[in-house]
This record gives C-alpha cells, structure tokens and sequence, in this order.
C-alpha cells in the first residue's frame, strides 16, 4: 500500500495593480482633491489599517495645506468577508467640527463600514465629508455610500497589498494583488 501524499495550497498574490500604477493613479487623485479643496485645509482621516498607505500617498499628492487623522475599525477580524457589524476601536484625536473631511479608504466593498463612519463624522459636525478610496467592490455593495474620488473599480475579488491584508499578512506589498489559491 503506498502512501499519496496530500495536497496542499498555499496562497499566491497575482497583481492587479502594479506600485507605478498605483502611485500614477494616487498623484492624479491628490491633484483633483486639491482643485476642489484649495483654501479650505482639510483634514485626510485614515481609517487603520488598511489605508494607510493611500491615506499617505494621497497626503503627500495633494499640494495643499491639510492636517492628518486616524481612526480604528473592525468588520473583518481574521474573515475574508465583512461582519457587517463595524466597530470603532481607536477614535479621533482631535475635533473635525467644522473641518472638511476627506475619508480614506483602501477599499470600499459593502458600504457598511463607509456608511457607519460617514453617520458618526456628521454627528461630530464636519463642515464636508467625502470620501476617498483607492479600490471599489461595485459588485459587493449592499449601502449606497457616496465616493468623491475612485482610484478604480474592481470585482468582488479578495484584495491584498498596499495596506490591505488578509488575516494581518501580506499589508507589505507594494501593489495590489488578488489573493488565489495554487496546489502543491
């Protein structure tokens, strides 16, 4: 009797958007967020972990007096889906009242965490919310949430790279990839 070994997979990230696209793709962004915010200092809030380099790089793109803030949230734990319930975890530092507020997102998928934060940003009376995201998940909308500036539109693919991770791994890549299976 002869033992067959068994199959394992592991993941591997194929890319689907290279650094340089990336950082093109950013730079046009920022530059559109300072035509239409030129003179009014906003303040980019982050939410952690997941945008922080686009929160960074459009930052950095956008020639403009503006203030930088984060925020925590939790809807996916160590899943590769939304709970649908997201929680705050770290809030604000500082007031938004009056500010305008440019929202930074990695990726926006069914909208309920974009929901959730918008409704908490206007109760704290920002003058202007909106929101910035580098990837949307048209296809796993379940909330209509309003996106100001869209890198690119995307599948329901499982993104990773950029900030964006799966179960804390893969945050380091200079890209975004889509996470797939391969046998061994």
């Amino acid at each position: 009797m002869t033992d067959r070994p068994t199959v394992q997979t592991e993941p591997r990230v194929r890319v689907l958007y290279s650094a340089a696209r990336i950082a093109e793709r950013v730079r046009e962004m920022g530059l559109e967020v300072a035509r239409q915010l030129d003179g009014t200092r906003p303040i980019f809030v982050g939410v952690l972990k997941g945008a922080h380099m686009f929160q960074a790089d459009l930052a950095r793109a956008t020639p403009i007096d503006l203030e930088m803030a984060f925020l925590t949230l939790a809807s996916y734990g160590q899943n590769f889906t939304s709970s649908g319930k997201p929680q705050l975890i770290t809030d604000l530092q500082s007031s938004i009242a009056g500010r305008n507020v440019v929202l930074c997102e990695g990726v926006v998928d069914s909208g309920q965490s974009v929901s959730f934060l918008l409704d908490t940003l206007r109760s704290r009376g920002a003058a202007r919310i909106q929101v910035a995201t580098l990837l949307d998940k048209v296809p796993c909308r379940k909330i209509s949430v309003p996106l100001d500036y869209v890198g690119w539109h995307i599948g329901s693919e499982f993104v990773v790279g950029y900030g964006m991770d799966a179960a804390e791994r893969y945050r380091n890549l200079p890209y975004v990839g889509v996470l797939e299976e391969v046998e061994r």
